[in-house]
């Protein structure tokens, strides 16, 4: 065993025996909570989502004494980033980050650099109304380990305006279609922003004349001739897309704004709700609709976890439970406020798309990468 690989294990053997000893009692837990502040990173580009998040944070202080601080970020990549940094300096306590909202790549990371308290989750008292159904114990084909707690389902889906476009493309294939038929309509958001990067492995996921490779870590020798269909189909749909694929939209807001403007045929989303949510916020008209390709939608659960040098322990333990509540998921599943789908059990929930599992994450990476190389300006 190498020596990263031996501190990383026992980094996670210590963090291990030290939750397990915390989560023995979880009034203990709430009561070590009071007066914590709690420096929650996560994305900060939703009002709805922030807007949630501010909601939440009057709850936890009124019932916990709990402070939950949203540190905005644009990319959780930059947090951990921050979390390595923190580890090569020895500082094992007192942390800057108490709580990360992370899947994929980042959580592999975190995990692989033993950056991570826990195993937590599972001892969670919210997790006993979890839907085990959901694919909560794994992230983009990485085992959790209990090492995040899930929070919410995320589904790449497009929103089309009915009374604009009636006839939606139902693949990949036909978008291209659609976008030489309608030239400088059709648009996807610039990789590594997470909504671009999710477009080209959902496109290489139709594409691709073969999966099996996607779902493994990323073999170099093999990689042109796996991903070849997707660059051939960039190659065709951006002299055709909007501004000839000279630039492209900086996220999933503003595919939004350029569906509600008329600029573009469709929007790019990884909620399945958001359409709803738009319509009824007046981001977008009542005949906008959320809509998948047959093959089904790229799908995955987005976590919260807590790196291993946390200041606010219990309080982010305490945080995490309370999103995983009953009463939480509810408000957060709701189009009203965020429309995010429950990773619990709800008497109303709404059915998801089709699904189709993520690919291994290092696909993520070397995608961006070669994205940038070929097409970045």
């Amino acid at each position: 065993m190498n020596l990263k690989r031996l501190v990383a294990t026992c980094a996670l053997a210590f963090s291990t025996a030290t939750a397990a000893a915390d989560l023995n009692n979880w009034d203990s837990i709430e009561e070590a909570a009071q007066g914590q502040t709690v420096y929650f990173n996560a994305w900060g580009g939703s009002q709805e989502i922030n807007a949630y998040l501010r909601w939440a944070g009057d709850e936890l202080k009124d019932r916990y004494g709990v402070t939950l601080q949203h540190v905005k970020v644009s990319d959780i990549a930059e947090t951990v980033n921050r979390l390595v940094a923190e580890k090569a300096a020895g500082k094992n306590e007192g942390g800057s980050v108490d709580m990360v909202w992370i899947n994929g790549e980042n959580f592999k990371s975190m995990k692989s650099n033993g950056l991570l308290y826990g195993p937590f989750a599972e001892q969670l008292p919210s997790w006993q109304i979890v839907d085990k159904s959901l694919p909560v114990s794994e992230d983009f084909t990485e085992p959790t380990n209990g090492l995040e707690a899930p929070w919410g389902v995320g589904q790449l889906v497009f929103i089309r305006d009915e009374a604009k476009l009636a006839n939606p493309p139902h693949s990949f294939v036909e978008l291209l279609s659609l976008a030489k038929a309608n030239p400088g309509k059709v648009a996807y958001p610039q990789p590594p922003q997470f909504h671009g990067t999710s477009f080209l492995k959902a496109a290489l996921l139709e594409l691709a004349t073969d999966t099996a490779p996607l779902y493994q870590p990323v073999d170099e020798a093999k990689f042109n001739q796996v991903t070849a269909p997707l660059w051939a189909y960039l190659d065709e749909l951006h002299p055709v897309a909007w501004r000839n694929g000279k630039q492209f939209p900086a996220g999933s807001a503003e595919t939004l704004q350029l569906l509600d403007d008329g600029e573009l045929l469709l929007a790019i989303t990884f909620n399945p709700n958001a359409a709803e949510t738009a319509v009824k916020n007046g981001t977008l008209p009542p005949t906008a609709k959320a809509f998948a390709f047959d093959k089904g939608a790229l799908s995955n659960i987005h976590f919260m976890a807590i790196p291993w040098n946390a200041n606010a322990k219990e309080g982010a333990l305490v945080a995490i439970n309370f999103l995983m509540s009953e009463e939480a998921q509810a408000r957060k599943a709701n189009s009203d406020y965020w429309g995010d789908p429950a990773v619990v059990k709800l008497s109303d929930s709404k059915p998801l798309f089709k699904s189709q599992p993520e690919p291994h994450p290092s696909w993520q990476v070397a995608l961006e990468q070669e994205w940038l190389k070929r097409y970045g300006q």
